[in-house]
């Protein structure tokens, strides 16, 4: 295991906090720092890695590509049923057909951070236009 893995898996290790059995979805968001002509290919890989997980992932919810303004910043958001799924997934996605840290390096990110988010509220619009507010725990 290279210094870079060791520093992920540590990372990691304190990232996946213990969840209570009531709490429905697990968010993980990863921020890229880039140049912005490297925006374009990292949203590319970001988008397929995504698509991916959604087909074979029984775990996954959602996930999105978003970036900045200023086009420095590219954020993944992926949304899991439970912190086990998105655990999964995040340890394929380092091993898997596209290393986590071959892309970091091929898209040459100056940054990455990482944060693990358990859903404790949310509100959302109705297709009859109603707001609903759900408390979980």
């Amino acid at each position: 295991m290279t210094s870079d893995h060791k520093i992920l898996s540590d990372f990691l290790g304190r990232l996946f906090m213990p969840s209570t059995e009531k709490n429905s979805s697990f968010t993980q968001l990863i921020q890229f720092e880039i140049e912005p002509h490297q925006r374009d290919a990292l949203v590319s890989a970001l988008a397929q890695q995504t698509e991916r997980l959604a087909q074979v992932d029984q775990g996954f919810i959602s996930g999105s590509v978003q970036v900045s303004d200023d086009g420095q910043r590219v954020l993944n958001l992926l949304q899991w049923r439970s912190k086990e799924a998105g655990e999964a997934a995040f340890a394929c996605f380092e091993t898997g057909e596209e290393d986590f840290w071959a892309l970091i390096h091929s898209h040459r990110a100056r940054a990455v951070t990482f944060g693990s988010f358990q859903r404790v509220r949310s509100i959302e619009r109705s297709q009859d236009n109603a707001l609903h507010c759900a408390l979980v725990g």
